[in-house]
C-alpha cells in the first residue's frame, strides 16, 4: 500500500500561522507529522511514499487551482491511496483536506479521504456527503492513537476495494 499524504504548513513541519503563504510543494519522503503514524502504516503493510503540502492561506486564496494541482501531482506519483490530514482542529486545513480529497476522487482513480476533529465544522458540513471524513480529537485531545489507527484501517480497506460504508458510519461524520 503506497500512501501519499497531504498536509498544511504546520503538519508538514514547515511553519505555523506565520507560514500560511507557503507555496504548494512536495517531497518524496514521509515528513512532518508522519512520525505520529508511520509505524502504523508500515505495520499495515504500507509505506508513505511522499508528502504534498501547501500553506492554508495559499490554498484559501485559490482552492480550485490548488486542489487541481494536488490532484495532478497525485496522479503523477500514483499512490494507492491519498490521506488528507490529520487536520486536528485547524479549520482552514480541514477545508483544504476535504476539498482536495474530493478533487482527487473527481480527477483520478485514486481513493482519497480526510480526517479532522469536529471543530472543523465548515469542512464537515460542506463535504461529509461527498467524501469520507474520519473523526479525530482536536489537538491535545484524547483518542488520537485510535483515530490514527482508524485512518490507516480505512486507507487499507480502500486500497483493497472493500466495502467501507459501515466502518465510515462508525468512525466518520
Amino acid at each position: 500500500m503506497k500512501v501519499l499524504m497531504i498536509f498544511d504548513q504546520t503538519q508538514a513541519g514547515l511553519g505555523g500561522k506565520e507560514s500560511a503563504d507557503l507555496a504548494l510543494g512536495g517531497k518524496m519522503i514521509a515528513m512532518g507529522s508522519c512520525n505520529m503514524f508511520e509505524k502504523q502504516v508500515k505495520d499495515a503493510g504500507g509505506k508513505i511514499i511522499g508528502t504534498l503540502y501547501c500553506g492554508n492561506g495559499t490554498f484559501m486564496n485559490d482552492p480550485e487551482t490548488v486542489s487541481k494541482k494536488f490532484a495532478a501531482m497525485a496522479k503523477k506519483i500514483q499512490p494507492d491511496v491519498v490521506i488528507c490530514g490529520p487536520c486536528f482542529n485547524y479549520g482552514e486545513y480541514g477545508i483544504m483536506a476535504a476539498k482536495t480529497a474530493l478533487t482527487i476522487q473527481e480527477h483520478t482513480n485514486i481513493p482519497a479521504f480526510a480526517i479532522m476533529s469536529q471543530e472543523c465544522e465548515t469542512a464537515i458540513a460542506d463535504y461529509k456527503d461527498k467524501v469520507y471524513i474520519l473523526k479525530m480529537p482536536k489537538k491535545g485531545g484524547t483518542g488520537l492513537n485510535q483515530a490514527l489507527s482508524n485512518m490507516v484501517t480505512l486507507a487499507k480497506r480502500l486500497v483493497n476495494k472493500e466495502d467501507v460504508s459501515a466502518f465510515v458510519k462508525e468512525h466518520g461524520y
